[in-house]
């Protein structure tokens, strides 16, 4: 189907489609019949999240962005490395799940490295304490990647480095938001890393559920990982 004729109905469907739990197998299934529809549908979606989480992130490093090494978990087509290329930052590592969605983000020229990877259901291949920035924009919520993926991505963070993650905060979320914050405010309260804001957006995409009206709102989180946080602190907070 041409872009042109892709409407808001067509895309509540997919998105209808995406929020569901579903074994691994098919979510990547559905994410790879998607692939060549996907930009084109969050444009109509008003999805904004890939946005904020660029910004936030660019406001607030520090550091030699022409230098910097960032790793974009659940990359997708890589919306968020072609935000972040415009701000400066020239160096991407992605991962993702989908082969047909790897494929279009190698197309556009910005990745250095690719791997396909399931989250959650197999470690995240990347070593550790390797990045400067590590975002994961629009995979943690219901049906998509778990919150233990969490830990994973401070692990591969440099000291000092930071990690940008987004969530949907609409009822359907909820429970998902709630347990997600409850990993991240323990790490934050052992010193394992450091709030840098929490952008609450009320306009965070358009609402595809009959419940929900207008525009549902979402949160972007970002942290520092600690200079002085050391893996036996980690390893002492997950015994």
């Amino acid at each position: 189907m041409a872009a042109a004729e892709r409407t808001f109905s067509d895309v509540k469907e997919v998105i209808l489609s995406a929020h569901k739990d579903t074994v691994a197998e098919d979510k990547v299934g559905f994410y790879n019949k998607w692939a060549n529809n996907y930009e084109q549908d969050v444009d109509i979606l008003d999805y904004r999240a890939p946005y904020l989480a660029a910004d936030c992130l660019s406001a607030a490093f520090q550091g030699d962005r022409a230098r910097a090494v960032v790793l974009d978990v659940a990359c997708g087509t890589g919306l968020v490395a072609s935000l972040l290329q415009k701000m400066g930052f020239q160096n991407f590592h992605g991962v993702d799940g989908s082969e047909e969605m790897l494929r279009l983000a190698h197309s556009k020229g910005l990745y250095q490295d690719l791997k396909q990877c399931i989250l959650g259901a197999r470690p995240l291949p990347a070593p550790a304490e390797s990045y400067d920035a590590v975002l994961i924009v629009g995979a943690l919520s219901v049906g998509q990647v778990p919150c233990s993926v969490i830990r994973e991505l401070w692990q591969v963070t440099k000291p000092g480095g930071y990690v940008c993650m987004t969530t949907r905060a609409n009822a359907s979320n909820r429970e998902y938001k709630e347990e997600l914050e409850s990993v991240l405010q323990p790490m934050e309260q052992t010193g394992l890393w450091s709030r840098v804001t929490v952008l609450e957006e009320d306009l965070w995409e358009k609402a595809v559920s009959d419940q929900e009206p207008g525009y549902i709102p979402g949160v972007v989180y970002l942290y520092r990982k600690s200079v002085g946080a050391t893996h036996e602190q980690f390893n002492a907070m997950n015994q």
